[in-house]
């Protein structure tokens, strides 16, 4: 039995979902007549409270669109040190927007209202770039999983309105974050600008995220989707599997947060763990006592019993339950994990 850790990614669609896909009504997106596509950006906006929404091959390319739709080169977006759109999406923000990031030292992914302000350059002072938009990413990937508390983006919500700054979710994992706080889509669509949300990660789909904006945001969306090579012909098939993961598998999301914190407890038990970051969501971030046992030994041990994890440099680990991550597989990771 391989038990695959790596990532939330790493799911495939299940039986009940590739029925869905396989009897989808289909039609060619790039001229807007894919009727699954259409239905499920109007129920994805509708669960948010917003005006509409513009479907994706990834998140990284809603995501880039979302900046590019609100800043010009030579403009400078506000982010934490930890942040998607920075560390992984491959230098995009320069590449396709010209823009800068002003780096926040925040706290596990999350940064401040008072640190966003403190970051922004005077609009007058033409020698800096000008500061036109703050992104949050929630959950926090390289942060563990962690979630944002919802008055601290109100607070920096206020910050950009103060300064006339367009505010952006990259929710990526935010379904983890609604189903771990007891939150609701719309109170994030009344807040924010612009929210990307992913199928692919928890909720288990093949392919898919989501823009949601205003009208006229998702009208500019789909022309910097086509500059990107993002229009898709009958890609209903991967709509009808979002629109299916939405209505069988964000409660489950529970599950798999349950079991990361097994997961963390065990960790915790080890000798050879030095620390183990607080576990919200799926995603467990912990450190080796690389004194005791190195990272790539442990990974190598894991190895030799069909588990894969990843490592993220400097004696990090990361674990992340999922979709596919079965109760028969967890018993069995924690068994190795205390004979380790």
């Amino acid at each position: 039995m391989k038990i695959n850790l790596i990532s939330d990614t790493v799911t495939k669609p299940s039986s009940e979902m590739l029925k869905t896909m396989f009897s989808a009504k289909v039609g060619d997106d790039v001229f807007k007549e894919d009727p699954s596509i259409n239905e499920l950006e109007e129920k994805v906006a509708a669960l948010f409270g917003m005006e509409a929404a513009l479907f994706f091959p990834s998140g990284t390319m809603a995501n880039q669109t979302a900046i590019k739709l609100h800043t010009r080169p030579g403009d400078q977006l506000i982010c934490d040190k930890y942040a998607h759109i920075y560390n992984y999406e491959g230098g995009g923000v320069s590449f396709n927007s010209g823009v800068s990031c002003k780096l926040v030292d925040g706290h596990r992914g999350m940064m401040t209202a008072d640190q966003v302000e403190a970051s922004i350059n005077p609009p007058d002072f033409y020698h800096s770039p000008l500061t036109t938009l703050v992104c949050i990413e929630n959950t926090t990937n390289k942060g563990g999983g962690a979630c944002w508390n919802f008055n601290e983006l109100k607070r920096i919500k206020e910050v950009c309105t103060k300064h006339s700054l367009a505010f952006h979710l990259d929710g990526a994992r935010l379904w983890n974050a609604l189903v771990a706080k007891n939150e609701t889509p719309k109170q994030y669509g009344k807040l924010f600008d612009t929210i990307s949300v992913c199928f692919s990660k928890g909720l288990g789909c093949p392919v898919g995220s989501v823009l949601i904006g205003t009208k006229a945001h998702i009208d500019k969306a789909l022309r910097i989707r086509k500059i990107f090579g993002g229009g898709m012909r009958q890609a209903g098939y991967l709509a009808s599997a979002a629109s299916y993961a939405l209505d069988h598998n964000i409660n489950r999301l529970a599950e798999d947060h349950a079991k990361a914190k097994e997961i963390g407890s065990v960790l915790n038990s080890l000798s050879f763990i030095q620390k183990v970051e607080p576990i919200e969501t799926n995603i467990i971030i912990f450190e080796i006592n690389e004194t005791v046992l190195a990272a790539d030994e442990f990974i190598s041990k894991l190895n030799e019993n069909n588990v894969q994890i990843i490592g993220m440099g400097q004696g990090k680990l990361r674990i992340v339950t999922h979709l596919d991550y079965t109760e028969e597989m967890h018993d069995a990771f924690l068994s190795i994990l205390k004979r380790l």
